[in-house]
């Protein structure tokens, strides 16, 4: 047995470690010492084991038209059952949803985010184990900044008032759910070219705030 410290790390693009580009895409992925999870690791240091699970677009629980393995809230059960045990899930997701075609308020969004949340509190158990379920934190997505692209400004039209609200509107079902929660907008900024992305001092700053936000809830 050990005592090291399990937490996966559900999100989208952000979390997958999309390098921003002034045409939009095809890009590549930064290396993991360069994402906000590996810069969470450093921060961390031993004693923690961290599981990436970051797929780029994925939204909360909406189906994407384009593409069926978009809906986290659809793939965030299996993950869960088969990284257990874990500590800690942490939950950064919501940026997606703002797309215009999925019609959804930053309440919406909110509310698909507590489905993500309780399945978490559900999780106790797995297949055929005895392991609790983890404590849950969410992490809210910085808001969008102007993008170049004309398509990505099409994807996103309007997102960009939706995606300032995401901060208060997780905080109050934080509240209502009792689960922890991190403003990632309290310390950065979306500094990346394309207007959605990181660049790299955005991935570490985010990664040490979220750092001290987890030895907080592990201790």
């Amino acid at each position: 047995m050990t005592d090291q410290k399990s937490i996966l790390c559900f999100g989208d693009s952000l979390t997958w470690g999309w390098i921003p580009v002034v045409e939009g895409c095809p890009t590549y992925r930064y290396p993991y010492e360069e994402r906000w999870t590996g810069a969470m690791a450093a921060a961390l240091g031993d004693g923690y084991h961290i599981i990436e699970e970051g797929l780029s677009a994925r939204t909360t629980s909406v189906d994407d038209p384009n593409d069926p393995r978009l809906n986290g809230s659809a793939y965030l059960p299996t993950a869960l059952a088969s990284h257990l045990p874990l500590d800690l899930a942490i939950i950064m997701l919501g940026t997606n949803d703002t797309k215009p075609f999925f019609n959804r308020t930053p309440f919406d969004i909110a509310y698909g985010m507590s489905k993500l949340v309780g399945q978490v509190l559900t999780s106790a158990y797995g297949v055929g184990t005895p392991y609790p379920a983890p404590r849950c934190l969410v992490v809210a997505p910085p808001p969008l900044t102007p993008m170049p692209h004309p398509f990505f400004q099409g994807m996103f039209g309007g997102a960009h008032e939706k995606s300032a609200e995401l901060g208060q509107q997780y905080r109050d079902m934080a509240d209502f759910m009792k689960i922890d929660f991190l403003n990632a907008g309290d310390f950065i900024t979306t500094d990346g070219c394309d207007g959605i992305h990181f660049t790299p001092e955005n991935n570490h700053d985010l990664g040490n705030a979220i750092a001290s936000k987890v030895q907080e809830i592990l201790a």
